[in-house]
C-alpha cells in the first residue's frame, strides 16, 4: 500500500512498525449534528482500516472526543446547559449517524476529561525537558525550542500567525514570549470546569488533549496519524512537537489528511451556516447511498457536496445492488485502494464490472458499501 504522508508531500509505501496498524483520528468536538465534513474524514480511515484488514493485518483505530475545549464551553454557555451534557448529545447523534453510515468501532474513543492525569503527567515531562515554561497562570509550549516546528505545515511564518489566530490562539497574549508559543496547561475563566495541577487550578489546553490520548492508547509512537486537512496547523504541527518533547521519540510515522468539503461553493462551515447534517440527509436518502456518495471523490481532494451527487449514488447503489452477490472487480478494488486509497477507480472499476453483467457485492463490501 502507498499513501500520500503530508510531511513529505508525497505518496510513498505505507509501512506499519508491526503486524497490528496503530491509528489515531482526530474526532469531533461534541457540540453540533454530524455534518458531511466529519462524515468524510471518518469514512477514509473507515476504508483505509477495511483494506489493511483485507490484506491481512489488525487495526486499532483511537478516535478521541473532545469534550472540553473553548468551541464546547462557548456553546453550553450560550445555550445556558452544562457542557458534559451537551457533549452527551451531540455524540448520541453522532454514533447514530456512523452506525448508520457503517463505520466499523473504533478501537476505543476516549474522552478529553477522562485523560486529566496523563496531561498533567505530560506537561510535566515537557516542562523538564525544557521545552515549555510558567507564565501568567498558564504553561506555554517554547516553539523556538522544537527545531522542527513547522515541519508538517511548512508553512511561512506570517500565515501561521493567521491561522493561530483564526483557531482560536490569542497570539497577542503579553504572557507568550513568541506568539506563536501555545497553551499546553490554562487557567479557567468564572464559571468553566477546572482540575487541580502543580501551575494552579485550570484546564488543558487544546492539542494536549490529543498527546496525551494517543500516547496513553497507542504508546509513543503510531503508525498512522489522520484528520482533516485543516487540522495540519496548528493543531497536528502542535501535537506532534509537544509529543516529541515529553517522549524523546518520533511520534507518528505517516500523517494523513483528508480535503475540505464545500457546498454552495464554500468550504462548510458553521459561520456560513451552510452544513449538510448527516442526521438530516439520511431521513431522505439510504446511508449506504449516502456512504457511496462521500467515497466517490477522492479523499484527499477538496469537493462539492450536492443532492445531485447523492442521487446518483443512489442509483449507482440500485445497480450493484442488482447485481447479486459475487467477486467481481475485487481485485480491481483492492490494486485502487492501495494506490492512495483511490475510491473513484474502485467505484469505476465495480461499474465497468456491473455493466458487464457481473456481480460486484465483495468489491462494494471492501468500501463499506453493504446490502
Amino acid at each position: 500500500m502507498r499513501l500520500y504522508e503530508t510531511r513529505q508531500r508525497q505518496i510513498v509505501p505505507f509501512e506499519p512498525a508491526g503486524p497490528t496498524v496503530r491509528m489515531y483520528t482526530c474526532g469531533i468536538t461534541p457540540y453540533d449534528a454530524t455534518h458531511i465534513g466529519h462524515a468524510a474524514t471518518f469514512l477514509a480511515y473507515d476504508v483505509l482500516q477495511r483494506r489493511l484488514r483485507d490484506s491481512g493485518r489488525d487495526t486499532w483505530c483511537v478516535r478521541n472526543v473532545t469534550d472540553v475545549d473553548d468551541d464546547i464551553l462557548d456553546r453550553a454557555r450560550s445555550l445556558g446547559v452544562h457542557y458534559l451534557d451537551l457533549a452527551a448529545a451531540a455524540l448520541s447523534t453522532f454514533e447514530d449517524d456512523m452506525e448508520a453510515l457503517g463505520l466499523l468501532d473504533a478501537h476505543s474513543e476516549p474522552r478529553a476529561t477522562s485523560a486529566i492525569s496523563e496531561v498533567r503527567a505530560l506537561i510535566g515531562r515537557v516542562l523538564e525537558s525544557g521545552h515549555a515554561y510558567r507564565a501568567g497562570g498558564n504553561v506555554y509550549f517554547d516553539v523556538s525550542s522544537a527545531h522542527d516546528f513547522g515541519s508538517l505545515s511548512q508553512l511561512p511564518r506570517e500565515e501561521m500567525l493567521v491561522l493561530a489566530a483564526e483557531a482560536g490562539g490569542p497570539i497577542d497574549d503579553p504572557s507568550k514570549r513568541d506568539p506563536l508559543d501555545f497553551v499546553l496547561w490554562q487557567a479557567s475563566a468564572p464559571g468553566e470546569p477546572e482540575w487541580s495541577s502543580p501551575w494552579g487550578a485550570g484546564r488543558p489546553g487544546w492539542h494536549v488533549e490529543c498527546s496525551a490520548l494517543a500516547l496513553r492508547e497507542l504508546g509513543s509512537e503510531i503508525d498512522l496519524h489522520g484528520g482533516g486537512a485543516d487540522l495540519v496547523f496548528p493543531h497536528h504541527e502542535c501535537e506532534n512537537v509537544q509529543s516529541e518533547a515529553a517522549t524523546g521519540r518520533p511520534f507518528v510515522r505517516h500523517w494523513v489528511h483528508s480535503g475540505a468539503v464545500h457546498h454552495g461553493g464554500q468550504k462548510m462551515s458553521k459561520s456560513l451556516g451552510n452544513l449538510q447534517f448527516v442526521s438530516e440527509l439520511r431521513k431522505r436518502h439510504d446511508p449506504m447511498a449516502l456512504r457511496l456518495a462521500i467515497l466517490t471523490p477522492h479523499y484527499r481532494s477538496a469537493w462539492e457536496w450536492s443532492e445531485e451527487l447523492v442521487t446518483e449514488a443512489s442509483e449507482r447503489l440500485e445497480r450493484w445492488r442488482a447485481a447479486g452477490q459475487g467477486d467481481g472487480a475485487l481485485d480491481e478494488t483492492r490494486q485502487a485502494l492501495d494506490d492512495d486509497l483511490d475510491t473513484p477507480r474502485a467505484v469505476a472499476a465495480i461499474d465497468a464490472v456491473c455493466s458487464r453483467g457481473g456481480s460486484v457485492s465483495s468489491a462494494a463490501e471492501l468500501l463499506g458499501v453493504v446490502w
